[in-house]
């Protein structure tokens, strides 16, 4: 029985005679979008908190959206991403007089998806690495701090909040992973591994997937061509689309110049006994032509005749 629990994080952007657009800006695409991932085999949709007041004008509420999403197969929005890539005078992780605004942007966006199937609260817990330098060990705690807080917060609304980490981002390495989940409680704060980003940071994801199993919340499914040996983690304003000689960070599943062993990633997961959401992620398809109907239906036949069968299921 092939796994059952795949999401795809709503990155998908479709063409249109102004150019590129994600499809929420009318409501003939975005149902279009909706059933090409039901059409594949996907149950799961994982999206951003900024996007859920664009559903919500085009549905008529994020509950109507959801009810849309089941009607075509899926279980609901299963996942929601909050981020905070830029340091400002209000939001800055690192810095302890920001916490407050911080927590009440996690708190309205909890009451936002109350009721739906939304299980995990994802979030980008640092700036950008240039924006946090010099990154000291209590810089590192303060953010600790700010997520624990969130993740207690979040657990009393039955969600759960869970740490991704870009290769980018002020927390990188496995050191400074290994200290900022130390200083945080195991059920306030999950990790979420995000199979390219660590590759990329020099982080083997099977490692880093063996070391915090217990407190693994998801996964985002993306492949990459490069590991990070320049300090390219470094460039502003934006390492991912303007590190120097990297046209492209990101590629999707099953293609022969992706690095990160999808195969080994899922046997160590199919051998631990993990169970949870295993999203398919496609970030920035189109910097080289790609089109992302085509990329993700390439990734789900690669889930469906390779990684099924690494599974056994």
């Amino acid at each position: 029985m092939p796994w059952d629990r795949w999401s795809y994080m709503d990155h998908w952007l479709t063409p249109t005679p102004q150019g590129l657009r994600h499809p929420s800006f009318n409501r003939r695409h975005m149902d279009a979008y909706v059933r090409q991932l039901a059409a594949l085999g996907f149950t799961g949709f994982d999206t951003f908190g900024f996007t859920l007041p664009q559903y919500a004008a085009l549905y008529g509420s994020v509950h109507e959206f959801e009810a849309f999403l089941q009607s075509e197969g899926f279980v609901g929005i299963t996942g929601v991403f909050a981020a905070y890539p830029y340091a400002t005078d209000h939001r800055a992780p690192h810095r302890r007089e920001t916490h407050e605004r911080i927590l009440g942007d996690i708190e309205a966006l909890a009451r936002v998806v109350e009721g739906t199937a939304v299980e995990n609260v994802i979030v980008m817990p640092t700036n950008t690495y240039f924006h946090v330098e010099p990154v000291t060990p209590d810089k590192t705690l303060a953010t600790a701090e700010l997520w624990d807080r969130a993740g207690a917060m979040l657990r009393e609304r039955d969600l759960r909040l869970a740490c991704h980490f870009e290769f980018w981002g002020a927390i990188r390495t496995v050191e400074e992973l290994d200290f900022f989940l130390g200083h945080t409680t195991p059920e306030n704060v999950a990790f979420f591994c995000d199979t390219a980003q660590h590759t990329i940071a020099g982080v083997d994801p099977i490692e880093v997937f063996r070391r915090y199993r217990d407190r693994c919340a998801g996964f985002h499914f993306k492949d990459t061509r490069a590991i990070d040996t320049s300090e390219a983690y470094r460039t502003p304003p934006d390492a991912e689309l303007l590190a120097p000689g990297v046209p492209r960070w990101f590629v999707e599943m099953g293609r022969p110049d992706g690095i990160v062993d999808f195969p080994a990633l899922m046997a160590e997961i199919t051998a631990s006994g993990w169970e949870g959401w295993l999203t398919v992620e496609h970030d920035k398809v189109e910097i080289e032509g790609g089109d992302y109907a085509e990329a993700t239906a390439v990734a789900k036949w690669y889930i469906d005749n390779v990684l099924n069968e690494v599974t056994g299921r």
